[in-house]
């Protein structure tokens, strides 16, 4: 299948958007995107393991093609609920998760809410907890209401082209070959009726509102999971080793890739492509065995 098909749900009021891989016969498969970023991330490994699950990679809302949702509400909960949706609507009562980065997070608060429907889980550089204590809500609130206001005063980027963004994106990540960079580009910006283009994502999607999960509901949601879970983290990330949160789980392993940073699967492909294929008990490619 050389494209996906685009397909749309709501949930809150909001449309929003995943890519459909087909195979529709095969066992379920969900590859749910980080922040700031978008679902054709994932068409690398979809196309990779297409002939063996029925893939969907939904854009999370506030992301990609989905809708912005009005009066900011990004919290994890509601993108787990968005995740909620998304699987009666497409009609299944179970599958294989991979997240990456914020994604991660929602594909493991999700198996802790319901660990019956989620067959193996694997989290790409998603699994962290923060070791600071909450602050006063008073002064999460100002935090809060500050963010606001600053998040609405800000200056969208804007593009002349696809390529500057495609060289904004490998100013982030430098290595990211020119192609890719193109194509993660191309679909996570859109062109204004001025003829320039802006990033896809809703901003206020960055506030962190006084109502999200503390260190202890992480924990005791990660502590539900039942099903094969791997934990994968890129030893040149900005997050730290997530080695300590294992106890915190049932069943899970953690994977350490050299050379890779924040964003595994686009630094080495090759490796989360075989974890991935030995976690989801997919046959190697004859060349890799």
């Amino acid at each position: 299948m050389a494209e996906p098909a685009d397909r749309f749900y709501e949930s809150q009021g909001l449309r929003l958007h995943y890519v459909d891989w087909g195979n529709v016969s095969a066992p379920p498969l969900i590859l749910i995107h980080g922040g700031l970023d978008h679902c054709r991330n994932w068409d690398a490994i979809a196309r990779d393991l297409q002939a063996h699950f029925h893939i969907m990679a939904p854009d999370l809302r506030g992301h990609g093609d989905s809708e912005w949702a009005k009066g900011s509400s990004y919290s994890l909960a509601d993108n787990v609920y968005d995740l909620t949706r998304l699987m009666r609507f497409a009609g299944l009562q179970d599958a294989a998760f991979v997240g990456h980065s914020m994604g991660g997070m929602v594909a493991l608060a999700y198996a802790g809410t319901y660990p019956e429907k989620v067959s193996r889980l694997v989290v790409l550089d998603g699994a962290f907890l923060s070791d600071s204590q909450p602050a006063p809500i008073a002064e999460q609130m100002s935090r809060w209401i500050d963010q606001l206001d600053r998040i609405s005063e800000h200056q969208e980027s804007t593009f002349r082209t696809i390529e500057e963004a495609a060289k904004r994106l490998s100013t982030r990540n430098k290595r990211l070959t020119p192609a890719l960079a193109q194509h993660l580009a191309r679909h996570g910006v859109r062109q204004g009726s001025d003829g320039l283009y802006r990033w896809k994502f809703d901003h206020y999607q960055r506030a962190r509102a006084p109502y999200r999960l503390w260190p202890e509901d992480y924990i005791a949601l990660w502590s539900r999971i039942t099903c094969p879970t791997l934990l994968m983290w890129g030893d040149e990330s900005f997050l730290p080793d997530p080695a300590d949160l294992l106890a915190h789980f049932k069943s899970a392993e953690l994977q350490k890739i050299a050379g890779a940073g924040h964003w595994l699967h686009h630094d080495r492909l090759d490796v989360v492509l075989a974890s991935l294929r030995r976690l989801l008990d997919v046959p190697q490619p004859a060349q890799a065995r």
